[in-house]
């Protein structure tokens, strides 16, 4: 509707004004109170980082990219899959959900240098630490959308000899949709999370190898260049899932 893209166009120009406004307050004060630049570089300062090419920002980010979209989606992928499994069969829910619960308590900072251990260096240790951390919350909140279906709706399908396939997909599937999409809000934030994890404890690229590089030296524009670049990162992800959560469920509300 009209009305609607209005409202989201006003509200994202006030956001972004509230960005902007507090990079231009801290590039004042920071000038105004002379900071040493090893403490706290201006937002120019660390801006400037991006024309040298010993950093090679754009192999690093594409590197970091690469794990935190593998960790998310396979985190989404195993996370909806058990929960689908779970609520079909409410055996393998008892037999391995709390194995699962215990193994999510597991700190992700120790188990790392484990799966370095197990599948040494590159992609695919970090992202299966981005996926260790990101895909339980995803299987909690799905499970728990698919679960909570109204009796009465479930039973009115079953007396009209509806399978179990039709229950999922006509009424189960749509109820748990704004579960899913809040499990993978919050996926999308904890695999920005593990993958730079990963990239701490060993690796050769990415984000997170960069600012361990560079804090030797105290480099400390290529540190806040690298937090901001990350950060982009992790908004341009929680971004795509939640127009992805406003162009299904919004949908399926108005189709309802």
């Amino acid at each position: 509707m009209p009305g609607d893209g209005k409202r989201s166009a006003r509200a994202f120009a006030i956001v972004l004004g509230v960005h902007l406004a507090v990079i231009g307050l801290w590039q004042l004060l920071v000038d105004a109170l002379h900071v040493p630049k090893f403490i706290l570089p201006t937002p120019l300062a660390a801006i400037e980082t991006l024309l040298h090419p010993n950093y090679a920002w754009p192999s690093n980010v594409a590197v970091t990219a690469a794990e935190i979209l593998g960790g998310f989606a396979l985190g989404a992928l195993v996370g909806v899959a058990l929960a689908v499994i779970f609520t079909w069969s409410r055996l393998v829910s008892l037999l391995l959900l709390p194995l699962f619960v215990t193994l999510n308590m597991i700190p992700k900072v120790a188990l790392g240098p484990l799966i370095i251990v197990w599948f040494s260096y590159g992609l695919v240790p970090n992202i299966l630490i981005a996926f260790s951390i990101c895909f339980f919350p995803i299987l909690l909140t799905t499970a728990r959308g698919l679960s909570e279906v109204e009796p009465d709706l479930l039973d009115l399908v079953r007396s009209l000899r509806g399978s179990r396939w039709t229950l999922f997909r006509k009424i189960q599937l749509p109820g748990a949709l704004p579960y899913v999409f809040s499990g993978m809000k919050v996926g999308a934030i904890l695999a920005v999370a593990g993958a730079i994890v990963g990239e701490f404890i060993a690796s050769e690229r990415g984000l997170g190898y960069l600012m361990i590089q560079v804090q030797s030296s105290l480099d400390t524009p290529a540190m806040v260049m690298a937090v901001v670049l990350l950060t982009l990162l992790g908004v341009a992800l929680y971004g795509v899932v939640l127009g992805l959560e406003r162009m299904f469920v919004v949908r399926d509300i108005r189709l309802n």
